[in-house]
């Protein structure tokens, strides 16, 4: 059955069609629906012709539980001196703490110089093998046979986005997006000294003044030196003081400072349904 509609004579035309001509022919092979049926079966119904596939890409589910454990990468492009002239920002971020490790400004996206700032980045973090997965998108950088064989070297496990799914990188997206909305980010850069003084400055304000509400309000240097339940704890003195001098300020229950997750998620399973009973 399958033979007959991938025949050049059938090849583009529907079910309806097929069963139509064969019948005035005097053959009878199956009803319509059940053509229908096979060629679903062998993803076929749009297009019969001999093309490409393309591979089902899994969607990357990584778990985070302490920093140095996920990171994720990413490049943004910033707007040069003259239209259409560019400078390339390349950002690592720890995806538990949201603390930039390793970043680095160029006049080009390149495989190697991204090789450079990974490998010195985890220099500096004293990652030991087998300890961090590195998470990017499809870009031609992330996928280079260089970063490639320089994270095998290391003992680096690396995952990827499937194509054209932001939300498999929401945390470098993340970053972006505050970088390019604060109120001195310019039009154009300048100059790469600009560009690289501006990101120096904004990476440091990033890094230990920002407070980040995925993070419990705390900066990510904060959390990323491992701080946290020692800040959290004295926010709590504090609100307990607060709340002892003026209960009637509080309606509901004692004040609590905001928690730091124990467990951060790049697309976390989906929860299984409860049996009804």
């Amino acid at each position: 059955m399958l033979g007959e509609l991938h025949s050049e004579r059938f090849a583009d035309a529907s079910p309806a069609a097929v069963y139509a001509t064969l019948l005035d022919e005097g053959t009878y092979l199956a009803s319509q629906r059940t053509m229908y049926r096979l060629l679903a079966a062998n993803a076929e119904v749009r297009e019969r012709r001999n093309q490409l596939r393309h591979p089902a890409y899994a969607r990357p589910e990584l778990l985070a539980t302490g920093p140095n454990e996920l990171w994720s990468w990413d490049i943004t492009k910033l707007r040069g001196p003259a239209k259409w002239t560019w400078f390339y920002l390349y950002v690592i971020l720890d995806v538990f703490s949201r603390y930039v490790p390793g970043w680095m400004v160029a006049t080009r996206e390149s495989a190697v110089l991204a090789e450079r700032l990974i490998a010195a980045t985890i220099e500096k973090e004293g990652i030991a093998p087998g300890q961090l997965v590195l998470h990017a998108d499809r870009g031609t950088s992330m996928r280079s046979k260089d970063v490639a064989l320089l994270l095998a070297d290391l003992g680096v496990e690396r995952t990827h986005s499937r194509p054209h799914v932001s939300n498999d990188n929401p945390f470098s997206e993340s970053a972006f997006r505050t970088l390019k909305y604060r109120p001195a980010f310019p039009a154009r850069f300048g100059s790469l000294e600009d560009a690289r003084a501006f990101c120096h400055e904004f990476f440091t304000w990033y890094n230990g003044e920002h407070r980040h509400s995925g993070i419990g309000l705390l900066t990510p240097a904060v959390v990323h030196a491992g701080l946290a339940a020692e800040v959290t704890a004295a926010r709590a003195i504090t609100l307990a003081r607060a709340y002892e001098t003026h209960p009637e300020r509080f309606v509901r229950r004692p004040p609590r400072p905001p928690q730091v997750p124990t467990a951060v998620w790049i697309n976390p399973p989906p929860k299984k349904e409860e049996p009804t009973q």
